[in-house]
């Protein structure tokens, strides 16, 4: 399965890619429509963005939605999950004494979204500690309602996290945060093609997320999925063609006859839109190559990973497997200086993985995509082996993307 599905990537043979989760990689055939959409938009510049445009950039939207189980009408089309959760950050009516309710693992570059908002306006920012290791949703859900209070106006989450790759079982605490008039914000970066989404039945108000990812498309695909109730609480970060000075009166269509919640985002001056675009290939291609199988035996290959080197170190996982990422497994290592270990992966080893240090926590953090191997997790588990002097694994050999 993965020697044919490596040959579809472009990703280079004699690297290990181990690390899918950071920005993807594109199939090549999703690539090659992606690139007929370049050289349609050259060939002419100014039917493709003056006139065809608005319902170019439609039908991507629709069959998104259709995937994500929501309707056209509530999600837009963006560039990455950050821009998304920008747009929703600094539009949100915070005022001083309101509190933002995160959680300790979330991504850094979101931490910062926050605090600029904090500083902006007053709010104040309360981290919840969630208890590892994750066993149970109640364990999840507790942690979350115990930081509520009557100030907390935002609870935001990851729904896969991106240092921990834990699943957080979100829907009850969304479900709470609705009854007391919270607002959930939701980071779904690594979500869209890896776990199944349901996004009006899990009812969060604001849900960002990448298609470049787990979904595959080239880089600068994504979106924002806002519940209609809310969608005029949604102001753009660059004011352009797509605004109207009406946009917020009741029944207002935008600029270019869709909802002022699409017009006003997706409308916001010149840019290339060929990797939106190409969302209806990006499906196609796992429809054609039976992803569910392929999710599954990575699943499998990940979580056997893990395993593997937890008996090896000792170390108690950060969740038990039905709480972590499917694709995606931080695997905790001893203490090491990691920026080196990381070098010395790449270098010594040819093996392309991110290690860091999350708290007092070093981490290895797998990604298993359909063009890895059993080989490689090989590869990958004997390099930590010698790299950390580990006891109990087989001497480390070459291995390539098949």
């Amino acid at each position: 399965m993965s020697e044919n599905l490596a040959r579809q990537f472009l990703l280079r043979e004699d690297i290990v890619f181990l690390n899918h989760g950071s920005f993807g990689a594109c199939p090549r055939p999703v690539f090659e429509t992606y690139q007929r959409w370049q050289r349609e938009l050259e060939a002419q510049p100014v039917e493709f963005l003056g006139r065809e445009l608005t319902e170019t950039m439609r039908v991507p939207r629709i069959a998104l939605a259709a995937e994500l189980g929501t309707t056209q009408e509530n999600i837009v089309g963006l560039t990455n999950a950050t821009l998304g959760l920008n747009i929703v950050a600094q539009s949100l009516d915070l005022k001083p004494g309101d509190q933002i309710l995160t959680t300790d693992h979330e991504y850094s570059a979101l931490e910062k979204t926050w605090a600029y908002v904090a500083r902006r306006t007053g709010a104040e920012i309360v981290v919840v500690d969630i208890p590892l290791p994750l066993t149970s949703e109640n364990q999840f859900t507790k942690a979350i309602i115990g930081g509520m209070t009557e100030r907390t106006r935002v609870l935001f989450l990851s729904h896969i996290t991106s240092p921990t790759a834990l699943l957080f079982p979100i829907e009850n605490a969304i479900a709470e945060a609705r009854k007391r008039g919270i607002w959930s914000v939701i980071d779904g970066a690594h979500t869209p093609g890896h776990i199944p989404l349901a996004l009006d039945e899990l009812g969060a108000d604001f849900y960002a997320g990448n298609c470049h990812k787990w979904m595959m498309t080239p880089k600068g695909s994504a979106f924002l999925h806002t519940r209609p109730s809310v969608q005029g609480m949604i102001n753009p970060l660059v004011v352009s063609h797509g605004w109207t000075e009406h946009s917020k009166e009741p029944g207002a269509k935008g600029a270019f006859g869709n909802s002022p919640f699409v017009d006003e985002l997706e409308m916001q001056g010149t840019r290339d839109p060929s990797a939106w675009l190409t969302v209806p290939a990006a499906i196609d291609f796992r429809r054609a190559n039976g992803w569910s199988d392929v999710q599954a035996h990575c699943q499998a290959l990940a979580q056997d990973t893990a395993h593997r080197l937890a008996q090896m170190t000792g170390l108690t996982p950060l969740s038990s497997a039905a709480f972590c990422a499917p694709q995606m497994v931080a695997m905790p290592i001893p203490d090491c200086d990691v920026d080196q270990l990381k070098l010395d992966l790449i270098e010594r080893y040819n093996i392309e993985i991110p290690v860091f240090r999350w708290k007092d926590t070093c981490i290895c953090r797998l990604s298993v995509q359909g063009y890895n191997s059993k080989p490689q997790m090989d590869l990958l588990i004997g390099a930590l082996s010698e790299l950390l002097d580990l006891k109990g694994a087989a001497a480390p050999r070459a291995a390539s993307q098949g």
